[in-house]
């Protein structure tokens, strides 16, 4: 298959996403209000959450001749959080971001050489608290053309893509329990060839199929 021939598929699946996000904003949304069934955010009081750092992940899509894929990294083992984990590019919010869109095309581009000028965003998630103290924001960007990764190695062992008919596939996601300091924490789990994504990064692909398929449904 070309280009050509994937080009009406990808561009009714980059619609879907589009009409899906639409209206969306990264103003925190209050724990009760977060759409994610398992997130940490549901055992945790406003006021603990109101309490993490705030951090953003760009979440990039990206245009293949097989249709949209989504791009994701795979973390340095020499981290000291989150380690060997998959992840979307992102990280703290520092105090010169305008922005948690800022936030998340400045670490992209930090961890693997995506130019912010390539990228449109498109929308915002809920956002994600997680366990090593972070309440993440997932930012959703369209990238408009092929770029030369350019990994930044104490961060990110490798970049891969994922397809978005992947996400989308009704065996794709499996529901787990983990039990760590005395509290146990549901998340989901999705398989890709050898990669196992899971916790926060499955839970942010998992919100963007329920958006898709409920944008279908309606």
């Amino acid at each position: 298959m070309n280009a050509a021939d994937a080009g009406a598929p990808a561009d009714a699946d980059l619609q879907r996403l589009r009409a899906a996000l639409a209206g969306t904003a990264e103003s925190p949304r209050p724990v009760a209000d977060l759409r994610l069934p398992l997130t940490l955010g549901h055992l945790l009081s406003d006021k603990v959450v109101a309490g993490l750092r705030p951090a953003a992940v760009l979440v990039p899509l990206i245009m293949r001749d097989d249709g949209v894929h989504l791009l994701l990294t795979r973390r340095s083992e020499l981290l000291r959080n989150h380690k060997g984990q998959i992840s979307f590019p992102g990280g703290s919010r520092d105090s010169g971001d305008v922005s948690f869109a800022a936030t998340a095309l400045r670490e992209a581009y930090e961890e693997v050489g995506l130019p912010p000028a390539s990228v449109e965003i498109i929308g915002y998630l809920d956002d994600y608290p997680v366990l090593s103290g972070f309440r993440i924001t997932p930012v959703v960007g369209i990238v408009g053309q092929v770029f030369a990764p350019a990994l930044a190695t104490a961060e990110v062992a490798e970049m891969f893509d994922l397809p978005l008919a992947r996400v989308l596939a009704a065996d794709a996601f499996e529901k787990k329990i983990l039990d760590r300091d005395g509290i146990t924490v549901p998340f989901f789990e999705l398989n890709y060839g050898s990669y196992r994504i899971w916790g926060a990064t499955a839970g942010i692909l998992w919100e963007l199929r329920t958006l898709l398929l409920q944008g279908d449904a309606a």
